[in-house]
Formats: C-alpha cells, sequence, structure tokens
C-alpha cells in the first residue's frame, strides 16, 4: 500500500502528521487549563464557557473555517498585527490548518482531562495540602498523574480529530498541494478527477490505518499507565 504512494501523496500523508501534531502539542497546556476551570470552578459564566469550548463540535465545520478566516486573514486587524510583529500567518498556510485542526478536536482534548479531573479523590490532594504543599505542587504531583490516562486519550482524539480535519481546514486555508493539502482534502481532490478512485483508496485505507493504531495505542497507553498508578498506589 505504501510502496505505490506518488510523491504528491506522500506529502500529503506527511502533512497531515505534521499538522495534527502540532494542533495537539500547542492545544494540550490549554486543555489542561479549560478542563481544569471547568471541573473544578464555581462562577458565573461556567455554562457560557463550557458551551463555546463544545461549539466546535456542534457547529458545521465550514462556518468554525470561515470564522477563523475572518479572525485571522491576512487583511484582518489580528491577522495583520500577528504577520507584521511576529511573522506569523494562518490563512492559507499550513499553520492554519494546524490551527483549524487544533479547535477542531479541542473539545475531545478538553471533556477527556476533564473527565479524569472528575474522577480524581479530592481527599488525596486536601492530604497533600496539609503537609504544606502549594496548590501548584498539588497540582504537579498529585493531581497531574492521575489525571495522565485521560491526558493521553484526550491527546490521541485531539491527534485524530486533527488529522482528520477536512471542511473548517479547506474553508479557511484552501486546498494548496504542499502547503495546505492534507489527507482528507487530497482524497477529496482525487474523488474530482477521472481516474482518481485509486488514489482516494489508497489514501483512504492510510486514514483509517492510522486513526485506528491512534485509537488502539491510545487505550493501550491509558491502561498501561492506570496499572502503573494502581502498583505505586499499592506498593
Amino acid at each position: 500500500m505504501f510502496d505505490a504512494l506518488s510523491p504528491e501523496e506522500w506529502t500529503a500523508v506527511r502533512l497531515s502528521l505534521r499538522v495534527a501534531f502540532w494542533a495537539t502539542l500547542v492545544s494540550l497546556p490549554f486543555g489542561i487549563a479549560v478542563a481544569y476551570v471547568l471541573a473544578r470552578g464555581r462562577f458565573w459564566g461556567h455554562a457560557l464557557l463550557n458551551g463555546i469550548v463544545h461549539l466546535p463540535l456542534i457547529l458545521p465545520p465550514v462556518v468554525t473555517g470561515y470564522v477563523l478566516l475572518l479572525l485571522f486573514g491576512r487583511r484582518t486587524p489580528v491577522g495583520a498585527f500577528l504577520e507584521e510583529t511576529f511573522g506569523i500567518v494562518f490563512a492559507f498556510r499550513w499553520t492554519g490548518a494546524a490551527l483549524a485542526g487544533g479547535i477542531m478536536g479541542f473539545p475531545l482534548l478538553v471533556r477527556a482531562i476533564r473527565l479524569s479531573l472528575e474522577a480524581v479523590d479530592r481527599r488525596l490532594e486536601d492530604a497533600a495540602g496539609t503537609l504544606g504543599a502549594s496548590p501548584a505542587w498539588v497540582f504537579l504531583t498529585v493531581t497531574l498523574p492521575l489525571i495522565l490516562p485521560g491526558i493521553v486519550a484526550g491527546m490521541i482524539l485531539c491527534f485524530a480529530k486533527a488529522m482528520g480535519e477536512f471542511g473548517a481546514t479547506i474553508t479557511f486555508v484552501s486546498n494548496i498541494p504542499g502547503e495546505t493539502q492534507t489527507l482528507p482534502s487530497a482524497i477529496y481532490t482525487f474523488t474530482q478527477v477521472p481516474g482518481g478512485d485509486a488514489g482516494a483508496l489508497r489514501l483512504t485505507a492510510i486514514s483509517v490505518v492510522v486513526s485506528m493504531a491512534a485509537l488502539l495505542g491510545s487505550e493501550l497507553l491509558a491502561r498501561r499507565i492506570g496499572r502503573r498508578m494502581s502498583h505505586e498506589a499499592v506498593g
């Protein structure tokens, strides 16, 4: 299967992996922070924040991509500021594909981490606090290890979602070969040209393999981390 890929198809595969990697990596600290606020915070606007976080799951992906274009286009105030100040360009660049993928996968990341936080026994954190540990130190040494399986699961889900995102990506960054043409965009292109069925099938098979590997890897890694933590707790 892999031997039959053309250079253009390999480019789409590598670009998809690159986009998904950076989308997940950049989303992670924000995901942990937002999940913590949603799991532990009690404040006015809690429901509103929760709704905003999960909005990308409800909105049509094309709408999300169009909003990103309105916010981060090169002629918009934010887009112009980022380009002139930091040299960062999102619109019609692979960085924009990573941004779109990260936003679409963010709700999955937050939800997995939030569920892990809500399952943590608060008495363990309170015990560490009574021993003089600061809240930050309690989070790093007690809470973070306990929610690690949820973090891993959320990262894998975010990665898979970012890699498979199509609607928001093609709306925000278009379908430029070698720059923004990810696996879904390449598959779409193949379906629009005569004789492209073989290429579409090859890339579809790769998408399925990578997604299944990510999900199975997430499950196995989360179980291994959970068993290790259980052994350490018993010991």
